[in-house]
């Protein structure tokens, strides 16, 4: 099965400016994704699509193999698929710019999920921790008995009616991996309600029919949107 990452890599954030050039220990946020990806051994190739040229010349400055995309993508997902429509593979896996705690193990969860012909999308989940479970900016998931998604919220689901304190939390890492199809799909929908709803773009395939498998892993990330985040992941990362 040959699968590539791609890592969505957009300057203009706007929570927390310019983050993916943020220094974190001594190197550029990205540069901890892309060591990341590039550390799998079931990776063929490891691209970075960005669409500013101040990304690129970090990249070439690194050696890091990157192409630029179209300015107008709304979302990580459609410049993934811009470089799936020129660089062919079966699988494509979106590992996001501003995770720089990504491991190898987070791909292997996910490729290994994508081993079923039938699953056209794959995403990971790990237990959530008690301050997660309320936090709206740590989404939850919930799965049927096959692992397939069921529903994604910022809420907490299930929502524990008689305190009974049994239900079992999980939070969702924002990776992926696709097939071409499945991201073209995607590429062609609108926005759904309960994606707008949410904000959350995974929405959209669940509300088309998509399904998405769900795979475990041990392995929480800090996903970078605020200086506090930053702060959090350098002192991780320094203990690495």
């Amino acid at each position: 099965m040959r699968a590539i990452a791609v890592i969505p890599a957009r300057l203009a954030s706007t929570r927390l400016p310019r983050k993916v050039l943020r220094g974190i220990a001594g190197r550029p946020m990205l540069g901890w994704v892309y060591e990341a990806a590039r550390s799998s051994p079931l990776l063929a190739e490891v691209i970075v699509a960005t669409d500013s040229e101040e990304v690129m010349d970090v990249c070439h400055q690194n050696g890091w193999n990157a192409r630029m995309t179209s300015p107008q993508h709304r979302s990580g997902t459609d410049r993934v698929y811009e470089v799936a429509c020129s660089v062919a593979a079966e699988v494509y896996v979106n590992v996001q710019g501003d995770e720089p705690l990504a491991r190898r193990e987070h791909i292997e969860a996910l490729l290994a999920a994508m081993k079923d012909a039938s699953v056209m999308v794959s995403t990971i989940k790990t237990r959530a921790a008690a301050a997660a479970i309320d936090n709206p900016n740590a989404v939850k998931v919930v799965t049927d008995a096959s692992g397939r998604a069921l529903y994604f919220s910022r809420a907490p689901i299930p929502y524990d009616r008689d305190r009974s304190g049994q239900p079992r939390y999980f939070k969702h890492l924002g990776f992926y991996a696709y097939r071409k199809p499945a991201l073209e799909r995607f590429c062609a929908l609108p926005e759904s309600a309960l994606e707008r709803s949410e904000r959350l773009e995974q929405l959209r395939f669940l509300e088309n029919g998509i399904p998405i498998h769900v795979a475990e892993t041990p392995y929480d990330t800090i996903g970078v949107d605020t200086e506090d985040d930053l702060r959090r992941v350098e002192a991780i990362l320094k203990h690495r």
